[in-house]
C-alpha cells in the first residue's frame, strides 16, 4: 500500500536522568532526522533530590521533551508520588503517562498496549504493582475471533522464560529468577511484533520468534523482544532502541507473515513436558538436590583421571564391565519375539490408546510421577542388564554414545537416553541439550576427518530413542544428501517436509507421533508423520544409496554383523579416536 512507516524510539530505565536521555534523543534527531515518538519502559522517575530538581524543570515548562514522550507508571513505591491518577494524564508538555494498563491507539492506527510496574505478590496489590485482574481486563476486549495482534506491547518486567528456544540472555541476567509468567501469558496472548522491558539493567534481543504452529496453523506474524538497559549506564549499555514500523492494520497479510530466516519457536509455548521440568528447576537448586545417576557410569578411560561420576568425584570416565552379550542391533532393535508387524510398544498409533498410564480418575494420577519404564526388556537402558556394554563410545550426564551393532560405516553411532525415554520429543530439557552437545562434538570430530554428518530418528515401532549419527564424505553436500531423502520418500509415496529453521521438533510432533525425522549439519530439517506402514531401515536405505555412500548391501544391518572380538575393536578404535572432541570427559 506504500504506507509511510512511523519512526519509534524505545528506552529503558531512565530512574530520573530525563535531561540525559533527552539530550541524547537531540543528538539522534540530529543525525538521522524526527523521531515520531518516544517510548520509555521501566522506571522513569529517580529517588535523589537531583532528580526531583531536574524534573520541576520540566513540570514547571522551563525545559521541555524534544519528542512526543510516553512513559508507564511506577515500578516502585518510591515514586508512585509522581503519578497523580491510575488512569494515565500529561505529566509535563510533550510527556504523557500512559496509565496502569491498556490500550494506546494512535491517529495512524498503531497499537501501543501496555502494563505499568511489577506484579502483585500479595491483595490488594500495592499502587506499583497489577494484579491478575489487570491482565485479564487488559486482553478481555482485545481478543475476539478477528483478533490478529498489537503492534507494540510496553511492560516494564520481562515474561519469564522468553529466552527459551532463543539466545541467551547476557550474564548478569539471572534467569532463575527474572521475569514474571504473567507478562509471559499476556504476550501469548497479545501476540505483539515488538515487545519492550527493562529493570533488569541488561540490553537482550531475543531472535524474533513464530505465533503459530508450524505446519499445524495458519502463518502469523513474528514477535520480537528487546530489553533494554538504564539511560547513561557505567558499563554503556544499550538503553535507546530506534525502529520504523507500519501499523499491523494498514498491512497486507502476505507482508504482515513474512518469516525472517532467524525465527525460532514460541518461548512461551512449551511443551507440557518442558513446563514440568522448568516448574521443577524453579521450586529446588538442582545443583544441590539432584543425585547423580552413579549406577550408569562406567569405565572408559582405562585408568586415567577420573570425572565427576566415578570415584574422584569425575562424570564418564569409567569403562562398562564385560557382562551381559546380549543382541543389540544397530537399526532396528526391539525385544525379542517382536517382529515388524507387531504394535509400537508404547505410544499410541492412530485410533490406539496409550497402553501407559492410568485411566482419568484413577488414583495413580494424584501420585508422585514416576520416570518412564520399559514395557518390557530394553536393550538401550544403561542399568539394563540387556545393554551390551563393550559397544558404548562415551556417557554424559543424562545420554551416552553407542557403536551402532551393523553400522554403514566404522564410525555410525547412535546417541541414546541414560534413562528410559521413547523419542526425542520426550526428553527432558537438560536430555535434550546433551543430546545437542553430543551431535555438536561428532560434528566437529567428523570434520577433522573430512567428512560431514547426517542424524536421524525414528519414532516407529522402537522402544527406547536412537538418534543414529551417520558420517558421509565431505565432497556430497548437503543439497544432495537433502535430495536424496526427498526423492526416495517421492518413490515409495511418503511425504517429506523440511521444517523451518530454529523450529523445535515437540512443537510438530506431539509425545505419542510417530514420525521418521533428519537433521543435516547444514541446520536444515526433514521431517515425515508416519500414518500406516513404514519400511523400518528407510534411513539406512538412503544413505547407503548411489547417491551419498554407495554401498547397497549395506541397507540392512542385519547384513553388516561383525563379530564380538571385531565389535570390542572397532569400538575401542572409535572411543580413542573421540576422545579429543568428548567433553564427558573433561573435569
Amino acid at each position: 500500500m506504500g504506507e509511510q512507516p512511523l519512526r519509534v524510539l524505545a528506552c529503558g530505565d531512565v530512574e530520573g536522568r530525563v535531561g540525559a536521555l533527552f539530550n541524547r534523543v537531540r543528538s539522534i534527531q540530529k543525525k538521522s532526522g524526527q523521531f515520531d515518538l518516544l517510548l520509555c519502559v521501566g522506571e522513569f522517575f529517580g529517588t535523589t533530590p537531583e532528580a526531583e530538581a531536574e524534573w520541576k524543570e520540566y513540570k514547571s515548562g522551563a525545559k521541555k521533551a524534544p519528542i512526543h514522550t510516553y512513559i508507564l507508571g511506577a515500578a516502585s513505591q518510591e515514586t508512585v508520588k509522581y503519578f497523580p491518577s491510575a488512569d494515565g494524564c500529561e505529566l509535563a508538555d510533550n510527556i504523557t503517562y500512559l496509565g496502569e494498563r491498556g490500550l494506546f491507539s494512535g491517529a495512524s492506527g498503531l497499537q501501543i498496549a501496555y502494563v505499568s510496574g511489577r506484579e502483585a505478590q500479595a491483595a490488594p496489590p500495592p499502587s506499583h504493582c497489577f494484579s491478575p485482574k489487570d491482565l485479564s481486563a487488559l486482553v478481555a476486549p482485545l481478543t475476539s475471533s478477528k483478533f490478529r495482534g498489537v503492534d507494540i506491547l510496553l511492560s516494564s518486567q520481562w515474561p519469564r522464560g522468553v529466552w527459551n528456544y532463543g539466545n541467551t540472555p547476557p550474564t548478569e541476567v539471572n534467569t532463575r529468577f527474572c521475569g514474571t509468567g504473567s507478562i509471559a501469558n499476556l504476550a501469548d496472548k497479545l501476540k505483539p511484533r515488538y515487545h519492550f522491558a527493562a529493570l533488569e539493567g541488561a540490553h537482550y534481543e531475543r531472535l524474533p520468534y513464530r505465533n503459530h504452529m508450524v505446519l499445524q496453523e495458519n502463518a502469523q506474524h513474528v514477535s520480537r523482544f528487546i530489553a533494554l538497559a538504564a539511560v547513561n549506564n557505567p558499563a554503556k549499555k544499550k538503553f535507546l532502541y530506534a525502529f520504523n514500523i507500519v501499523p499491523m492494520k494498514t498491512m497486507e497479510s502476505s507482508e504482515l507473515v513474512k518469516q525472517p530466516t532467524d525465527v525460532t519457536e514460541n518461548p512461551y509455548r512449551r511443551s507440557g513436558k518442558d513446563k514440568a521440568e522448568q516448574q521443577r528447576k524453579d521450586a529446588f537448586d538442582l545443583s544441590a538436590e539432584e543425585e547423580p545417576a552413579s549406577q550408569f557410569f562406567f569405565d572408559l578411560g582405562g585408568g586415567k583421571k577420573q570425572g565427576r561420576g566415578g570415584p574422584a568425584g569425575g562424570r564418564g570416565r569409567k569403562r562398562p564391565s564385560e557382562g551381559d552379550d546380549r543382541q543389540w542391533d544397530g537399526g532396528d532393535r526391539r525385544p525379542q519375539g517382536q517382529h515388524d508387524g507387531d504394535r509400537q510398544s508404547q505410544g499410541p498409533h492412530d485410533g490406539d490408546r496409550q497402553s501407559q498410564g492410568p485411566p482419568d480418575g484413577d488414583r495413580q494420577q494424584r501420585q508422585p510421577r514416576r520416570p518412564p519404564v520399559p514395557t518390557g526388556p530394553c536393550w538401550f537402558c544403561l542399568a539394563s542388564p540387556q545393554v551390551e556394554k563393550h559397544l558404548v563410545i562415551s556417557i554424559g550426564t543424562h545420554c551416552y554414545v553407542a557403536l551402532a551393532k551393523g553400522g554403514l560405516t566404522p564410525q555410525h553411532v547412535l546417541i541414546l537416553p541414560i534413562g528410559h525415554c521413547q523419542s526425542a520429543v520426550d526428553l527432558s530439557a537438560d536430555a535434550l541439550d546433551e543430546m545437542r552437545r553430543y551431535q555438536s562434538a561428532l560434528r566437529a570430530f567428523y570434520r577433522a576427518n573430512a567428512q560431514r554428518c547426517v542424524a536421524f530418528e525414528r519414532n516407529y515401532r522402537s522402544q527406547h530413542m536412537q538418534m543414529q549419527v551417520v558420517p558421509v564424505p565431505e565432497s556430497v553436500v548437503t543439497e544432495d544428501l537433502k535430495e536424496a531423502f526427498m526423492v526416495q520418500a517421492q518413490q515409495q509415496t511418503m511425504e517429506m517436509m523440511e521444517i523451518p529453521e530454529h523450529s523445535d521438533l515437540k512443537q510438530i510432533a506431539p509425545p505419542g507421533t510417530p514420525y521418521f525425522y533428519v537433521e543435516l549439519d547444514s541446520g536444515e530439517k526433514l521431517y515425515h508423520r508416519i500414518h500406516k506402514h513404514f519400511p523400518l531401515q528407510f534411513g539406512r536405505e538412503v544413505l547407503a544409496s548411489e547417491e551419498v555412500l554407495n554401498m547397497p548391501t549395506r541397507a540392512d544391518w542385519k547384513e553388516c554383523k561383525q563379530s564380538r572380538e571385531e565389535e570390542e575393536e572397532f569400538s575401542k578404535r572409535l572411543r580413542e579416536q573421540f576422545q579429543p572432541f568428548d567433553f564427558a570427559l573433561e573435569d
